[in-house]
């Protein structure tokens, strides 16, 4: 397997201090051993391709699903829990440059039908998800920031059809907003959550429905003549069709076509212990809203039902044990800035993950070009919970041959190009680092 980073990433170092699996348990599945026939093979057992089976399933398709750890052991086990808008690193006016106005505004409706179809699911399979959060809230760093704000609302009600709801500074405390924030503002799309639960909840319903989920059974070679030979250390699964669903962990050999077709780039999270009533007081943050703010690498945060605080932030060149250990010195003295008066509150959980950016700054959902049969969904660019989940959506219904059910944007239909480093294109990256760390964002 030709992966981006040094195999410490892909190990369980990165994952070894994450909140999540210490809330939801994983099922006892079954290797994948000996020789497996199916309609539908899937690799990778995230939302994407949970969300997949799941249809693929319940339409009485007999479908296989590959994982190389356990359901929900990468990022979609591992993140921040926002359902959100976006999916896409593209401001607007680019989209419109290389698409047009109309697929434009094609993909800001997805993102809104993204949202809404990872909400249907929740509520249809009955998933226990710790929902909270009234959509997702912006939080201006700077004043030039909030003065942005006016015509930020503007575009949201242009993109979404929807009114957020402007905050400023002198208003944060008695909303429970307190921190060196001038002023937010509300879009009222959007829920927190529990992703392992959701990423368990996904492969439980599949299970339910027909799906053969197999754990621990990473696939070392793709083989296609009439039909796609899959194979792993202990098995051999033959199938019609084969969507590969494994994002920011994905290898660039497997097939021959992902290779520097996405950038895999790190998110960082810490979470604190149980705060008490005196410490939330003293800090004057008590909102329950999903948050980030406005900066380059940016952080994003909330605080849990359970009176945990989530904080995360974007960033992480490189991958080792030593690597991971200045990342959380990093995030840490970040939260303390934020959040003076929790500078004593330990931080047990932190861990950090891999997501996919593309070169296109587009995320992609479809055939892939070099291997008919074969579909992919890749690239959401830190923001997969909606849109992962409704990517696997539209690639079971293109492994039907069916046009889907859903809006299936123009943008997303476009294959991602390569990086122009290959190999090396994590080094595209260092550009908008030395740029973050040079204004402060």
């Amino acid at each position: 397997m030709k992966q981006v980073y040094p195999g410490h990433a892909y190990g369980e170092g990165p994952r070894a201090r994450c909140y999540w699996p210490d809330t939801a348990t994983p099922p006892d599945l079954p290797v994948a051993r000996g020789n497996i026939r199916a309609d539908i093979a899937i690799i990778g057992a995230g939302f994407t391709g949970l969300s997949a089976a799941l249809k693929l399933a319940e339409a009485g398709e007999d479908v296989v699903v590959l994982d190389a750890r356990t359901p929900g052991w990468g990022a979609s086990g591992r993140n921040g829990g926002f359902c959100c808008l976006g999916g896409s690193a593209a401001p607007d006016p680019v989209l419109k440059k290389l698409y047009g106005e109309p697929a434009r505004r094609e993909f800001r409706q997805t993102e809104v039908a993204a949202v809404e179809h990872t909400r249907a699911v929740l509520d249809r399979h009955n998933i226990d998800v710790d929902a909270h959060s009234s959509g997702e809230t912006l939080m201006a760093h700077t004043p030039a920031a909030f003065r942005g704000f006016e015509a930020y609302a503007r575009k949201v009600e242009h993109n979404y059809g929807v009114t957020p709801e402007i905050l400023p500074q002198e208003e944060l405390a008695a909303n429970g907003m307190c921190g060196p924030f001038f002023g937010a503002i509300s879009t009222p799309i959007g829920v927190a959550l529990n992703p392992m639960k959701y990423a368990l909840g996904l492969a439980n319903a599949a299970s339910h429905a027909g799906c053969r989920i197999f754990a621990n059974s990473p696939v070392i070679g793709i083989e296609k003549q009439n039909e796609f030979s899959v194979k792993t250390a202990e098995a051999q699964i033959t199938c019609k069709r084969l969507i590969i669903a494994t994002n920011g962990y994905s290898s660039d050999d497997l097939p021959d076509w992902m290779r520097a077709r996405y950038l895999p780039t790190q998110s960082n999270v810490i979470v604190t212990r149980e705060l008490t009533d005196e410490e939330i007081s003293a800090q004057g943050w008590s909102s329950h809203q999903m948050c980030y703010d406005d900066r380059v690498l940016l952080h994003y945060f909330r605080l849990m039902p359970n009176k945990r605080m989530l904080f995360g932030m974007r960033g992480g060149f490189f991958s080792s044990p030593a690597s991971d250990d200045r990342m959380h010195r990093t995030i840490r003295t970040h939260f303390e800035r934020m959040f003076p008066s929790w500078a004593h509150v330990e931080t047990p959980y932190s861990w950090n993950g891999l997501l996919s950016i593309s070169s296109d700054l587009t995320p992609f959902a479809g055939p892939i070009p070099e291997l008919p049969g074969a579909y992919t969904a890749i690239s959401y660019h830190g923001n997969g919970v909606a849109m992962a989940s409704y990517a696997g959506s539209l690639l079971a219904d293109l492994a039907r041959d069916r046009k889907p059910e859903a809006l299936y944007p123009q943008i997303m239909q476009k294959p991602p190009r390569r990086f122009i480093l290959g190999r090396y294109r994590r080094a595209t990256l260092w550009p908008l680092y030395i740029w973050a760390a040079i204004t402060g964002g």
